[in-house]
């Protein structure tokens, strides 16, 4: 028989990132697709509720923002008890929690990925209008990479890009809010998916063969949560966004049917191929 040597020595922790986000019902975008990328690329996962939306594959049926006082306290909760090596931002309904949560992230050292989500994949509104100005003036500053895609993007600058020329200008535009870097997403023009990442100094062009499925749910929560993972990981932010860009890709091929609507992309996709 062979000895006891006593328990295991705990394993190290992984990387901490925590998401600031609505949650989607159906589980295909907001905090459930952040927390399922973080998973799959080997980050802890931890996060702060905004919103609870009611959500399928066809839509948005509801949604309720989440009293100041709450969003504070469970962001309080984990920075000060766990720490956090990124934070991404997703649905914060309103200027109110806009302004509150850039106020807690000046206040947290570690870097920043701002996704201005606006509207559901379906169409639905998820921020409010007078929350705009709130997202360029106080949020957008504290970015280390702002993620939006091109409907965000014009909402935000008044560029409405439809082409290659359109997303630099646009990026221009995003720039002078503040943010280190800018990802703009060009996934809704014809042709390959193309985007944008720069800082003024720098243009990468991102590129990839667009796959043939309808069931694209969560891409933008996810991209945005795969770049915090590997900026939470140490990668400099192109080699981050890079990687990110590859999850994402495989995560629409793998896109699967759910319900009568459009489906979510696939954020285990990773974990099965390397079984």
């Amino acid at each position: 028989m062979t000895p006891s040597t006593g328990p295991a020595a705990p394993s190290l922790a992984p990387p901490r990132v925590l998401t600031v986000a609505g949650s989607d019902s159906g589980g295909g975008a907001g905090i459930q697709a952040d927390l399922k990328t973080m998973l799959a690329l080997g980050a802890h996962g931890m996060s702060v509720l905004t919103a609870v939306t009611a959500q399928n594959s066809v839509g948005v049926q509801g949604a309720w923002e989440l009293p100041a006082g709450a969003v504070r306290a469970q962001y309080r909760s984990v920075v000060d008890d766990i720490g956090v090596q990124a934070v991404k931002t997703g649905m914060l309904a309103s200027a109110e929690l806009v302004r509150l949560v850039a106020e807690l992230l000046a206040g947290t050292a570690a870097p920043v990925v701002v996704d201005p989500v606006s509207v559901s994949k379906h169409g639905d509104r998820l921020l409010a209008d007078e929350a705009l100005d709130a997202v360029c003036t106080v949020l957008l500053p504290l970015a280390t990479v702002a993620t939006p895609n091109l409907d965000e993007t014009a909402q935000l600058t008044g560029v409405r890009a439809t082409d290659e020329r359109g997303m630099s200008e646009a990026a221009e535009r995003l720039l002078s809010f503040g943010p280190r870097w800018v990802l703009v997403k060009g996934g809704h023009l014809p042709g390959e998916a193309v985007d944008l990442l720069t800082d003024g100094a720098e243009e990468h062009w991102l590129r990839a063969p667009r796959h043939d499925n309808r069931h694209t749910h969560g891409t933008g929560c996810t991209l945005a949560s795969a770049v915090a993972v590997g900026l939470a990981q140490g990668l400099p932010v192109p080699e981050a966004v890079r990687r990110a860009k590859d999850y994402v890709t495989g995560a629409i091929a793998a896109g699967f049917p759910l319900g009568a609507g459009l489906g979510p992309v696939d954020h285990g996709w990773p974990l099965r191929e390397n079984r």
